[in-house]
């Protein structure tokens, strides 16, 4: 990757995670740390990778991305309003009556959304019949899907990586967001996944494992997705990140899985993220 586009990147995902804890904050409600984890995933894709125009969000040859952990919309929303898709100033109404951005995501309400999600292990699975209406009617977009590794506690998802594998689904990349907390504390703790890199082969992936923050390895994974596209695999990556990421107080912290911050907690986030905003476009000058 060049480090110009990386410079841009690094950039647009300072401004993304400032939003989140705008809309978070505004909201007084709502999911920061998972939203903060897999802001950069998020990212690459929407500006790097994938086949999108928000003047005409249903074209049917776009790329589809489907949020599967749905209660990280947070993140999602401040992508496509950064894009173009709504009003960015939107994100303050986050969560609030009469607002289009709502706690999860809603494709009859917000452009930009080719699925409604919340209910964790249903995305994967929608995201699993999006590449498969690609095969039957001769399409050639790719769809895109992000987990959280609590949600890969659910049965549902792994019935999903089965079906993608029995159909040859090579048109879906999924990305696993592995930040290792959920609500109730360590993934580990609550229910182990075991090696999880392991078990998406056995279910008939191909699989990487890469550095979730890193653009350069997030850009090395979806090469590598496209490159394997004619073998009959879904592409399974492991995103290793850290929950909270970009805010110092909310990094590594299950508390801020689902909680907003107060005034003080805002006011040093802001200022961080503000000073995060500053260098990166300081780097994209130079």
């Amino acid at each position: 990757m060049k480090k110009e586009q990386e410079n841009q990147l690094k950039l647009f995902a300072a401004k993304v995670r400032r939003w989140v804890v705008e809309g978070v904050y505004c909201a007084q409600s709502g999911h920061p740390g998972g939203s903060l984890s897999c802001t950069d995933i998020i990212t690459y894709l929407y500006n790097a990778e994938m086949r999108i125009d928000p003047k005409d969000p249903k074209n049917p040859d776009r790329d589809r991305f489907v949020l599967s952990k749905g209660h990280c919309a947070p993140a999602l929303y401040s992508v496509l309003g950064l894009k173009g898709y709504f009003d960015i100033n939107e994100m303050k109404n986050l969560r609030k009556l009469g607002s289009f951005l709502q706690g999860h995501p809603c494709l009859t309400e917000t452009p930009g959304i080719d699925m409604s999600t919340g209910s964790l292990g249903q995305g994967i699975s929608s995201a699993v019949g999006m590449a498969l209406a690609a095969k039957v009617d001769g399409r050639d977009y790719n769809v895109f899907t992000v987990l959280g590794d609590g949600e890969m506690q659910e049965g549902e998802v792994w019935e999903a990586l089965m079906s993608s594998a029995h159909y040859k689904l090579d048109n879906l990349c999924i990305f696993l967001d592995k930040n290792g907390l959920q609500i109730d504390g360590k993934v580990d703790d609550v229910m182990s996944l075991g090696d999880i890199e392991a078990k998406a082969k056995a279910f008939g992936c191909n699989v990487m494992v890469i550095d979730g923050h890193d653009f350069g390895e997030i850009e090395k994974a979806v090469e590598a997705f496209k490159a394997h596209k004619g073998e009959g695999k879904p592409f399974f990556t492991v995103c290793l990140t850290h929950k909270g990421r970009g805010v110092s107080f909310m990094t590594d912290n299950a508390g801020f899985h689902g909680k907003a911050p107060n005034e003080e907690e805002y006011k040093i986030a802001v200022a961080e993220l503000d000073d995060a905003i500053a260098k990166a476009e300081q780097e994209v000058i130079s």
